[in-house]
């Protein structure tokens, strides 16, 4: 259904002009380079797996969402597509006339298993006791930059309530010193600082990484329990508060009337396989999209 989708969209660009291809492959005339603004989760599926599907001049800049989001809404940025990593983000900073929903992920504890903190993971009844005691060098990212940050308090805040601790998970175990980007996060585990880190599951998948996958009560990937995800909150720099939810990635074309080779490369994007690949998971139903929906990105 997913892919029947993408291709009736096509139609429509053929219809307007060309097939997809045929417009991507005319970008060199059609104005230049598409600019690609995306959270971090992205880069690699972007990098090594958009942009060998489109024919087109594809530079990616990657931030976390919630910076990203900040960056376009500030002027800082003016990208032709932003694809963030939360929704919410289109309610504010961002504003957008319509978005689309592409691609869903989960939260896991993802571990280095041949450093004593992963194994102390691996070994453990329970995946946070060993991060409680303090026997894993443990590595996050920052809650005012991107959803990944905030997403790892909501999870740690929801395995209190679902266990049954005796501590505050949310309280006991997040220090300052555990931050690093989002970009970087994963990279850490090469130099020993990190052992253990509740990330997407599409990073560890690309990464190789073992990982611990963490309960549907936890993992933000259920919509049916949208309404207990949605106890967990955080307040960003700018006085937002952002609920839990479940995990989509949603994207936009920011110019009203953009070229074709942007149009182009925003259809293969959302709707290209290469997401699967690199351990997203693409619901039937998508992309799904809101908004008021130029005619030219109609389904």
């Amino acid at each position: 259904m997913h892919s029947d989708r993408g291709y009736s969209r096509r139609a429509v660009l053929a219809a307007a002009g060309g097939t997809a291809a045929g417009l991507a492959g005319c970008s060199a005339s059609a104005g230049g380079p598409v600019w690609l603004l995306a959270a971090g989760s992205l880069a690699d599926a972007l990098e090594n797996g958009l942009r060998t599907a489109v024919d087109t001049d594809l530079r990616v800049e990657s931030y976390g969402s919630a910076e990203a989001a900040r960056l376009v809404a500030e002027g800082s940025k003016d990208p032709d597509v932003v694809s963030l990593a939360d929704i919410a983000l289109f309610d504010g900073p961002l504003s957008p006339a319509w978005f689309a929903e592409f691609a869903t992920n989960a939260l896991v504890l993802a571990y280095d298993a041949d450093s004593p903190g992963g194994q102390a993971v691996a070994d453990a009844d329970r995946w946070f006791d060993p991060l409680v005691v303090g026997e894993v060098r443990f590595g996050r990212t920052d809650p005012d930059l991107d959803p990944l940050g905030y997403r790892t308090l909501f999870a740690l805040e929801l395995a209190s309530e679902h266990y049954g601790t005796d501590v505050a998970l949310r309280e006991e175990i997040p220090e300052r010193g555990q931050i690093y980007p989002e970009t970087q996060l994963l990279g850490a585990f090469e130099t020993g600082s990190v052992e253990a880190a509740v990330v997407y599951r599409s990073m560890a998948v690309d990464r190789g990484y073992e990982f611990v996958d963490l309960p549907a009560a936890i993992d933000l990937s259920e919509p049916s329990r949208t309404s207990a995800y949605a106890e967990a909150t955080y307040t960003l720099p700018g006085g937002r508060t952002v609920r839990g939810g479940p995990i989509s990635y949603g994207s936009t074309v920011r110019r009203t009337d953009p070229r074709e080779a942007v149009v182009s490369t925003f259809d293969r994007h959302i709707t290209g396989g290469y997401l699967t690949e690199y351990g997203f998971t693409v619901p039937d139903d998508y992309p799904r999209y809101r908004g008021d929906v130029p005619d030219t990105f109609a389904a």
